[in-house]
């Protein structure tokens, strides 16, 4: 759909949100941004950002007109164009990322250039136009996904680990994709030929047009899409933050918003464990809910907005404790370490896994730790186990009920009261599609590629069923992301990092603690090193509670630097 025009049965409410993603600016406006930018003539059939080239910069109208162009197989889908009093540009402008597709003038065009620094600046000091460029920045990028046109196609199989781990992966780093499934697409073997791959190199990812990665890693496929900024290794950070769930990604907000230059590292996505909730109704400030990726994505532009720099996809393998400033090593191949100040630790927990010994064979293929639409997608109309029996298990059980023909959860315990909230379990109790089966653990899974049966045994010496389930779902327990620490710090008898007071006299003299005060409340045992969220020994396990761990830990890294 063009940016300039509304089909005739559009209603009202879509019309107001299509002119919120495509604005027009008003002459006091554009005066305003031309101080930050610089203008000039543009002929018509000029390329002002090509598909895979970094976005530097975004592209006021002046007058004339410029276009977006769309790859050829997405022929039939209609793109925007951008007049006068419009601008160019969507979300990947915050990260400094890369254009999607390419934007041509039609027309001879006047506009006025506007580079990524200047444009930052002016969101972080114009309130108005802040509110105006990013509302329409998401909300491009929301349009983009739904018409899944970007700059990748990945050929892959819903019975595919691998296709599953990428989708997901682009899903919750809200990346445009087209999916094309193998098994049931007729010209799949088309695209096989086209692009010279064979059924055993899936998934593959096509990226930017024209780069073919055979069974890529996550890692792979963030650099081809180039997810990340490019960070100087040579500069000192004030505060480099560990893992971008709910607890990270307050820190990162708090912190830059205060000046503060941050790096934040993140395996995966945005949202850590919440992340993958279907909808969380108990946090502050949202009545109706709201799903944990939707959170994490508001709270991902937030702390980019105010200048974060997040590295996707990257992990902490080693923390060099015994040299100021300190250094955080990003595995080989990822250049030299990042050097900084402070740290905060906010690398949560992951679930623990079923202990099955053909439970590798299936996860991704049956077996899954999250429960998105994606994910519900692959198993309507089925009977579905979820295993677990905290909030996250619960959150997942209603969710998933409205699509699968059964919901059975697993829990070893008697009951649900000591271990979720209330109001989830009032739902469960309610509702018919959903089988609670107490002292209940799996044992076995079985399948050919992927999974189709589920064993399992009520009680420690019952009976062990056996269940045509093909998808579990599994959400219990916690194990602390800590191995990288490598002895740096103090941990409890689980794994969990050691703050403030919980630290004993002990532990601090074994790890040789060099200062007359003792350690800040969220402090561990190495002087400017933080610990939040679920990482964080005797922390309470809430999104709530984590971001506010996070704003917590800046205000002390504050107190730190000024030593």
């Amino acid at each position: 759909m063009t940016a300039t025009t509304v089909p005739p049965k559009t209603t009202p409410a879509a019309a107001a949100r299509q002119a919120e993603a495509f604005p027009r600016l008003t002459a006091a406006q554009i005066a305003r941004i031309e101080p930050h930018g610089r203008r000039r003539l543009v002929e018509p059939g000029e390329v002002l950002g090509d598909a895979g080239e970094p976005v530097t910069k975004i592209f006021v109208v002046v007058s004339g007109r410029l276009d977006l162009v769309r790859p050829p197989r997405w022929v039939g889908e209609e793109v925007p164009s951008f007049s006068e009093g419009m601008f160019t540009g969507e979300r990947s402008i915050l990260a400094g990322g890369r254009f999607l597709a390419r934007i041509q003038a039609s027309t001879p065009c006047e506009v006025i250039e506007v580079g990524r620094e200047s444009l930052l600046e002016l969101i972080r000091t114009d309130p108005e136009l802040s509110d105006m460029f990013l509302r329409a920045f998401i909300l491009r990028r929301l349009q983009l996904i739904d018409q899944e046109f970007g700059d990748v196609l990945l050929l892959g199989s819903n019975h595919c680990q691998g296709s599953l781990h990428i989708r997901e992966f682009l899903t919750r780093n809200g990346h445009p994709y087209k999916f094309v499934d193998l098994d049931n697409d007729s010209d799949s073997q088309q695209m096989l030929d086209q692009f010279r791959v064979s059924a055993g190199d899936i998934p593959v990812v096509i990226c930017r047009g024209s780069i073919v990665l055979r069974n890529p890693t996550i890692q792979q496929v963030a650099d081809c899409l180039g997810l990340n900024p490019t960070i100087d290794r040579t500069a000192i950070c004030d505060v480099v933050i560990i893992g971008a769930g709910p607890a990270g990604l307050g820190a990162a907000v708090y912190a830059a918003s205060e000046g503060l230059s941050v790096v934040m590292i993140e395996a995966n996505a945005p949202g850590g464990q919440a992340g993958t909730s279907s909808r969380i109704e108990n946090y502050l400030g949202f009545p109706l809910g709201i799903s944990g990726q939707e959170l994490a994505a508001r709270a991902y532009d937030q702390a980019q907005k105010f200048g974060a720099k997040i590295l996707i996809a990257k992990s902490a393998v080693r923390l060099d404790c015994d040299k100021k400033p300190y250094r955080i090593l990003l595995g080989e191949g990822e250049g030299d370490p990042l050097l900084t100040r402070a740290i905060i630790i906010a690398s949560g927990v992951e679930y623990r896994r079923l202990a099955i010994d053909t439970l590798s064979r299936f996860e991704g293929a049956g077996v899954y730790y999250a429960a998105t639409p994606m994910e519900a997608q692959l198993c309507t109309g089925e009977e579905i186990a979820i295993v677990g029996g905290a909030n996250s298990a619960g959150q997942a059980a209603v969710f998933l009920a409205e699509s699968a023909k059964r919901v059975h959860m697993l829990i070893r315990s008697d009951g649900l009261s000591q271990t979720m909230s209330r109001y989830l379990i009032s739902r469960i109790e309610a509702h018919q599609r959903i089988e609670l089966h107490t002292r209940t653990e799996i044992v076995g899974l079985e399948g050919n590629g992927h999974l189709e049966h589920v064993a399992w045994r009520a009680g420690r010496n019952g009976p062990v069923e056996k269940q045509n389930i093909r998808h579990v779902f599994t959400m219990t327990g916690a194990e602390p992301s800590t191995k990288w620490l490598a002895g740096c710090l103090a941990l409890d008898a689980k794994g969990f990092i050691k703050t403030g007071s919980a630290l004993t006299a002990d532990e601090l003299s074994a790890a040789k603690w060099p200062l007359h005060r003792p350690p800040h409340l969220l402090e561990t045992s190495l002087p400017g090193v933080l610990a939040v969220g679920d990482v964080r020994s005797g922390s309470t396990k809430r999104v709530a509670s984590a971001v506010g761990e996070g704003s917590i830990a800046v205000a002390t890294v504050h107190q730190i630097l000024a030593e």
